[in-house]
């Protein structure tokens, strides 16, 4: 699942928070880039952060909600599909995504 944030910080917040709930496996910080789209009748352009998030089918649905209740952005961009992985990284990725036991 990929978004843009608007700065380091907010990238990192939002990051620790999807790893500390398990949400995703991994996130990388893809680094600062351009981005100009349409806004409210005009034509913006700003710096932002990318992140890439990896995760499981199970999890995506709640990693796109996790994302939607604390991004800064009123409409933030989430994109997500399905990838091959290898099949280590893939059980990896599964492992690290599953909810704790809780007996």
């Amino acid at each position: 699942m990929l978004t843009t944030l608007p700065d380091s910080d907010s990238a990192q917040k939002l990051a620790s928070g999807a790893l500390n709930a398990r949400l995703a496996a991994c996130v990388s910080e893809l680094g600062m880039v351009r981005s100009s789209y349409h806004w409210q009748g005009k034509i913006e352009s700003a710096e932002e952060v990318q992140l890439l998030f990896k995760t499981s089918m199970a999890r995506s649905l709640e990693l796109e909600q996790f994302i939607q209740a604390n991004h800064p952005y009123e409409t933030p961009e989430i994109l997500s599909w399905q990838a091959t992985a290898s099949t280590a990284y893939g059980q990896w990725v599964a492992a690290e995504t599953q909810r704790p036991i809780h007996v």
